[in-house]
């Protein structure tokens, strides 16, 4: 018995040995770790970047890549042990408390596993991304880690919504974007301006950071509010540690912290985990911004400069309907370096390509209230292009500001083959009709003494650049005449002027005859009762139907006020029939 006993002490005391020689120091990498680290939660809801389908973020990304390097080897995922996760997240050079514990590895696993064909898109989004934000936080003294805050708030797409309606690469709800700046109407977003909403995004970080002194307390404040943050300090006896209020925050909260470590952590070891970056030449190309005052569509610049229309709205996203507002005030244009020059130059081609397609909007429409406009819809004129030698359907549509659906029905196209040489209709014109001469207006009166036809004029409004020769042209009329039709003695014009421009002859309109009696104030029926009181006849009787003898007696008297106001009426009523 003894000696059994002897036997159970030796190996117990061999197991503790055994344990303690295991053990790490108390300050190694290991033991870094929050007091946390044994936290299960089962009940974190993702972000919604990362419930996002990949052929949705491919589709709003506008990714060409077409012709990507691969910058490693491809391979299985490579499982670590825990302490290996530990000691790599202890030795990123990073200000911010980057821990470990049971639920970020369940995301570091999700990114490297169930996300790695995403991760490896958005390390080729980050070429572009991450140098933007680095220097608004380095401008701020913000630690340049949180660059990959837009990794789970967004996943790197600018124009993402959540259902919340939080929009843009920093998820900026409506109220705080434009609390910081950000512009929001019909046609310009800036929450999905890449670099203003950076710009707002790092301030509002500062702000925040300014409250906590504690970036995990601030990561949450910007995730769900500082409200919610301070309800579970207060709920929590004051503490202001993140893992001791962490079951205090909301459900999509908790998942926030660990999300973005376990974001810094793949975002740095991806290699080690056989996820090859999916780089592009398209993203990293050289751009430069010009200042837009002017009203132009990204379809007409694209259709100058010969630029793809994806690639304008992948670097633009602020603008909602591929429209820049510039005349309400200058937005800032982002383009390809080589295109710029090109841009300036033919700016003025640039603003008058297909205007009159892209922009129907009308200023002014009290002409065709007092008949002195009358409408030239329909009257348009076909615009041609004679295929050449590496011409197609795409590029010839781009060009011209069009669609190749567009294209094949003008010109009755069953597939996209065509011919060099061949001539294609590419555009529709608007026509305004010709201006009738004096010759001509003298000769209608007098073919027409009875008076059965007049003249209406036809009016420009003067734009800046424009010159009396120059409206003269387009036309069709002598400067002299447009002096004259505006009583001008010299050719000195101010923007905005209205101009008489042409005159036309059309028929007088004729009185109606109904126009001579009174106007009826209600379409009578049959049996001399009006509509109105007909239909609450009507509905009367249903109620009834469904109602006791005492309700029934209310309804039928009612029913004899009605039948005395339609007398009433009928008798201050004029009919047209009997």
């Amino acid at each position: 018995m003894k000696r059994t006993i002897l036997i159970g002490l030796i190996t117990i005391w061999t197991v503790l040995g055994l344990i303690a020689q295991n053990t790490p120091p108390e300050n190694s990498p290991e033991t870094l770790s929050t007091s946390a680290d044994t936290i299960q939660d089962n009940a974190i809801v993702y972000p919604e970047s990362m419930t996002e389908k990949l052929s949705d973020l491919l589709r709003n990304w506008q990714l060409d890549l077409s012709n990507a390097e691969i910058d490693c080897k491809r391979g299985q995922n490579v499982v670590f042990h825990d302490s290996v996760y530990i000691k790599k997240l202890h030795n990123l050079p990073s200000e911010m408390e980057l821990s470990f514990n049971s639920v970020v590895k369940n995301y570091i696993e999700m990114y490297a596993v169930r996300k790695r064909e995403q991760v490896s898109y958005m390390l080729a989004l980050g070429d572009y991304y991450f140098p933007m934000f680095e220097q608004a936080l380095d401008r701020h003294g913000l630690p340049l880690e949180l660059k990959y805050l837009p990794v789970i708030e967004s996943a790197l797409n600018p124009v993402a919504v959540s259902r919340v309606g939080a929009t843009g690469l920093w998820q900026f709800m409506l109220r705080t974007g434009k609390g910081y700046g950000l512009e929001v109407n019909s046609l310009v977003d800036e929450r999905r301006d890449p670099y203003k909403s950076t710009d707002a995004a790092v301030r509002y970080l500062k702000d925040l950071y300014a409250i906590y002194r504690d970036w995990n307390l601030v990561i949450a404040a910007y995730n769900c509010g500082p409200g919610n943050v301070n309800k579970a300090i207060a709920r929590s006896g004051g503490k202001r540690d993140y893992w001791e209020i962490y079951y205090r925050l909301p459900r999509e909260t908790r998942g926030y912290v660990p999300a973005f470590i376990a974001a810094n952590y793949i975002m740095n070891y991806y290699a080690d985990h056989n996820i090859c970056p999916a780089h592009s030449s398209s993203l990293t190309a050289a751009l430069d911004t010009v200042q837009v005052n002017e009203r132009i569509h990204l379809e007409q610049i694209a259709g100058v400069l010969d630029i793809p229309l994806g690639e304008l709205q992948r670097l633009n996203p602020q603008f909602k309907r591929d429209v820049i507002p510039g005349d309400f005030r200058a937005h800032a244009l982002v383009l390809p370096t080589e295109k710029m020059y090109a841009f300036i130059d033919k700016n003025d081609t640039i603003i008058n390509y297909d205007k009159e397609r892209y922009f129907t909007h009308r200023a002014n429409t009290d002409g065709f209230l007092d008949g002195s406009v009358s409408s030239v819809s329909g009257n348009t004129t076909n615009v041609y292009y004679r295929v050449k030698k590496g011409d197609n359907l795409s590029t010839i549509a781009r060009r011209h500001g069009t669609t190749v659906d567009l294209i094949k029905s003008w010109n009755g196209l069953r597939s996209n083959k065509i011919n060099i040489g061949k001539q294609l209709v590419v555009g529709k014109k608007a026509v305004a009709p010709q201006a009738t001469t004096e010759k001509q207006l003298a000769q209608a009166v007098t073919d027409n003494p009875d008076g059965k036809i007049q003249t209406v004029n036809q009016y420009y409004r003067v734009r800046k650049g424009d010159t009396l020769g120059d409206i003269a042209r387009k036309n069709g009329i002598q400067v002299a005449q447009l002096q004259s039709w505006n009583g001008l003695n010299s050719s000195r014009i101010g923007i905005g002027d209205q101009l008489i421009v042409g005159k036309q002859v059309v028929p007088a309109p004729q009185e109606p005859e109904s126009e001579k009696g009174d106007y009826n104030r209600a379409e009578t029926a049959a049996g001399g009762g009006n509509i109105i009181s007909s239909y609450l006849r009507d509905q009367i009787e249903k109620v009834e139907q469904n109602k006791g003898p005492d309700e029934q007696e209310t309804a039928s008297e009612v029913e004899a006020e009605i039948s005395m106001e339609s007398e009433e009426e009928s008798t201050e009523t004029t009919t047209s029939s009997p």
